[in-house]
């Protein structure tokens, strides 16, 4: 097995007396150290993580420690950080700081550290000094029948799991349904755009809790709270809610995002306090595993993320995309929507004809010869007809009780003399036999 010990305290004790402050950080890192592990547990004022079926995953043990201790001491997490074969083992080498318990024997190790590395001596500290027991390898050396009867089994139980010699029951982390946490500032933030600081730690605290989801955030709010001595007509604070077109857990590209919102927003007294809140979260796909790059996707991806930037710089109105809709009328398959808004999971239906590469945005009525259609000549009905009846549920937005936008007509691909292959279609709704041409053939 393999355990590693994480510290959120830069000077760490046995067992700091609990404060609420200390708590919420320490339930911060579980749920960070929950991307790297299912195996979390809390142990007095650390983190244990069990990382053994993890290694593999993440490069192996070294690329495993240089990432949990980069990214820990980055967010102001970790501390201190050790490995061993056991969780209380990991957990006094952290204490004493000792990163490898590895490297040697680990009972050579435990020997040498003091006893206020474990926590279970701390009762009776006092009385082993007094006896003259400096470090474990002292304590370890008394006669295990008198440690049993004068002092409780808590202690022999714990000295055993250490030096692994019984086995640890640990009861795991449970990673929360929805993401919410509070952070307090360490100063009072006068500029909304100062507030990204504080807001950047919480976003890799929600990119680690989507890791371990397996998904991606759409929506998220960061709320800010004013400082108590703030003017009344302050209010309590404000709130900014921020929308991605696709699901997403990339930090730097949420915050590049939020920063653009933060540049606009003024605040009416300084801040104390945030709170970020994930409001919608949508499964997030595994990117290819190919040696070679999936270019296309990449292009997606890039351009995603410039148009959620400039909607955000500009305005969500004026940057939109067009979007394919589930609806068989060729001029309403089609829609403009906000470019940061999510893109629907559905497309346009599916057709037997060619569908054609321009459409006009009326169509036009054909005059007629012979009774048949004229365009640049008499027109040669290729391929058709498809029958197209839809719209009976479709009114006009702009006007109450107007008749519902509904076409039933029969498309065809033809042939003009002059302007080559055409998109047309015979409305049977009309009286007499009326043609139209919709459409041009690249």
């Amino acid at each position: 097995m393999l355990w590693s010990a994480l510290l959120p305290q830069p000077n760490p004790g046995t067992a700091p007396p609990p404060t609420d402050g200390a708590a919420a950080q320490q339930r911060a890192l579980a749920i960070w150290a929950l991307q790297f592990t299912p195996r979390v547990a809390l142990a007095d004022e650390a983190v244990l993580m069990e990382v053994d079926a993890s290694v593999r995953l993440f490069g192996g043990r070294r690329a495993l420690r240089d990432r949990v201790l980069t990214q820990g001491r980055e967010l102001g997490l970790v501390a201190r950080l050790a490995w061993a074969p056991n969780g209380l083992a990991a957990l006094a080498l952290a204490r004493a700081g000792i990163e490898n318990g590895l490297r040697r024997s680990l009972a050579e190790q435990l020997d040498a550290l003091p006893m206020a590395t474990l926590s279970a001596v701390q009762p009776h500290r006092r009385t082993l000094e007094h006896i003259g027991c400096r470090t474990l390898g002292d304590l370890r050396a008394l006669p295990r029948g008198g440690i049993a009867r004068r002092f409780d089994a808590t202690l022999l139980r714990a000295l055993d799991q250490a030096y692994g010699h019984a086995p640890e029951a640990h009861t795991w982390v449970t990673l929360p349904e929805h993401f919410e946490e509070r952070l307090e500032l360490m100063a009072r933030v006068e500029q909304a755009p100062a507030l990204l600081f504080g807001a950047r730690r919480l976003l890799h605290l929600l990119a680690a809790w989507l890791a371990a989801r397996r998904a991606g955030v759409t929506a998220f709010t960061l709320r800010w709270a004013h400082d108590a001595m703030r003017a009344r007509a302050a209010g309590e604070g404000g709130e900014l809610t921020l929308r991605t077109a696709e699901p997403t857990r990339d930090v730097e590209h949420l915050c590049r995002l939020l920063a653009e919102h933060l540049a606009r927003v003024a605040l009416a007294a300084p801040v104390g306090e945030l709170t970020l809140r994930a409001t919608e979260v949508m499964p997030l796909h595994g990117v290819s595993a190919s040696l070679l790059p999936d270019t296309v996707h990449q292009g997606e991806k890039k351009l995603g993320l410039v148009l959620e930037r400039l909607a955000a710089r500009l305005g969500p109105q004026r940057v939109v995309r067009p979007v394919l809709c589930e609806d068989h009328r060729p001029e309403h398959m089609c829609h403009w929507q906000p470019a940061a808004l999510p893109l629907p999971r559905k497309g346009a239906p599916g057709t037997d004809l060619p569908q054609p590469g321009f459409i006009l945005p009326q169509p036009l009525r054909l005059l007629m010869q012979d009774h048949r259609p004229v365009y640049h000549g008499a027109l040669v009905l290729l391929l058709g007809p498809q029958r197209v009846e839809a719209g009976w549920w479709d009114r006009p937005p702009d006007a109450n009780g107007s008749p519902p936008c509904t076409v039933v007509r029969d498309y065809w691909v033809a042939l003009s003399p002059e302007a080559g292959v055409v998109w047309v279609f015979q409305a049977r709704l009309e009286e007499g036999t009326a043609w139209f041409l919709h459409g041009h053939f690249a």
